[in-house]
């Protein structure tokens, strides 16, 4: 144990511990973020209502959520440039646009 220039006492072992199991849950909070926007983009796919380019777009965001051998930053990046394309479309209706919003802000919060 040793004591800082605060007179706060520091644990090396508890720090490196501490250290260890915040590296790990990163990834698993950015596992189930990109579940959450996985089910809201399928959601999209299977809605009708929506426009076929709209959902063909969803599904190819599924696809590059899928991909397991990319990082987690990287298989949402590569769906939020897909996402971000198609949310342009005039023809989109409004509650497809918040879905995909939706979808799009939760993965922008994805980092490795």
């Amino acid at each position: 144990m040793s004591i800082d220039q605060q007179g706060n006492t520091n644990n090396i072992g508890d720090n490196m511990i501490k250290r260890r199991f915040e590296s790990r849950l990163p990834q698993y909070d950015n596992e189930a973020k990109i579940k959450q926007a996985f089910m809201i983009l399928s959601r999209v796919m299977n809605d009708p209502s929506i426009p076929r380019n709209i959902r063909r777009a969803a599904m190819y965001a599924i696809r590059a959520l899928s991909e397991k051998n990319l990082s987690p930053g990287v298989r949402a990046a590569n769906a939020v440039g897909i996402l971000d394309e198609v949310s342009q479309d005039p023809n989109m209706p409004l509650h497809a646009r918040t879905l995909l919003w939706n979808a799009i802000s939760i993965l922008e919060t994805v980092k490795d």
